[in-house]
């Protein structure tokens, strides 16, 4: 009589073999972007360390992480970095209430889009610094002025992407629902909201972005912390490792909270069969 356990063996192992190197590149892949940076950063320490450079202008990463040290135990740091994450955090958010529902508008009705886009383009071309008088004058130098600032930034990229999505929906998937009768709020549900919502994330995530540069802008108008002033700070001391450690600091900020909305929208974006999602990328 034939013995099935050693088949059976043979069968499971191919199966944990495949399940750890799944395993080790989903945890891998993430820090494979480590690498660039981390590159860079050990070979100009490196650079430094020979004493091709004295490392006055430019420190190296071993003095720019002494810096963040010393302002994580001065108490310096947490303090900065929260008050620019609750800028951001309600500049951002009114900033993507405003541009969904104005985007939203202009792209789902003609005569909307024709008032309201020539005028948001061309707000669209004004600098950011450009606002800033005019918000001191209208609001003052305090919080409402700055959150405002954010605002303007986050509002125009995710504006455009809600507006463009809605434009690009395919006719046809519009026509598949008027042929099955879909009450404009099922419309929206069922065949709009699926199509729009890939650009909608990425209007998200460059919105964001322009947000994190905008606070920068806003906190020069009066702020006395904050990561944008604590650049401001060590620009008028001569410290360029404590302008180095702000930029390190906006760098790791801007990416965690970019991976965040990443993270939140992937439940929502499962039915997608993209090329990106086919190579695991």
């Amino acid at each position: 009589m034939i013995s099935d356990a050693p088949v059976l063996q043979q069968t499971s192992d191919p199966a944990e073999g495949a399940a750890a190197p799944s395993r080790l590149s989903r945890y891998g892949r993430p820090l494979l972007g480590l690498l660039l940076p981390l590159a860079l950063a050990l070979g100009w320490e490196f650079v430094v360390w020979l004493g091709w450079s004295n490392g006055r202008l430019v420190p190296p990463p071993s003095r720019v992480l002494a810096t963040i040290a010393e302002l994580a135990r001065s108490g310096e740091l947490v303090r900065h970095i929260a008050a620019t994450l609750w800028r951001v955090g309600l500049g951002f958010a009114f900033g993507v209430v405003a541009g969904t529902l104005l985007g939203a508008i202009s792209g789902y009705w003609s005569l909307a889009r024709r008032l309201l886009d020539p005028t948001v383009q061309a707000l669209r071309a004004i600098p950011s610094l450009a606002w800033v008088p005019l918000f001191i004058l209208w609001l003052g130098i305090f919080e409402t002025s700055k959150i405002a600032l954010i605002a303007v930034g986050v509002f125009f990229p995710v504006y455009l992407g809600v507006m463009g999505a809605i434009l690009s929906v395919d006719r046809k998937v519009v026509e598949v629902g008027r042929t099955f009768r879909l009450s404009g709020f099922a419309m929206i549900r069922r065949i709009l909201l699926p199509a729009v919502l890939p650009a909608y994330v990425v209007s998200l995530r460059v919105g964001l972005g322009l947000g994190w540069m905008f606070v920068v802008a806003a906190e020069l108008i009066g702020a006395s912390e904050g990561l944008g002033y604590l650049l401001l700070d060590g620009q008028q001391l001569g410290k360029p490792a404590q302008i180095l450690a702000a930029i390190v600091i906006f760098a790791i900020l801007g990416k965690l909270t970019d991976w965040l909305i990443e993270l939140a929208a992937a439940p929502f974006l499962r039915w997608q069969d993209a090329f990106g999602r086919a190579k695991g990328a």
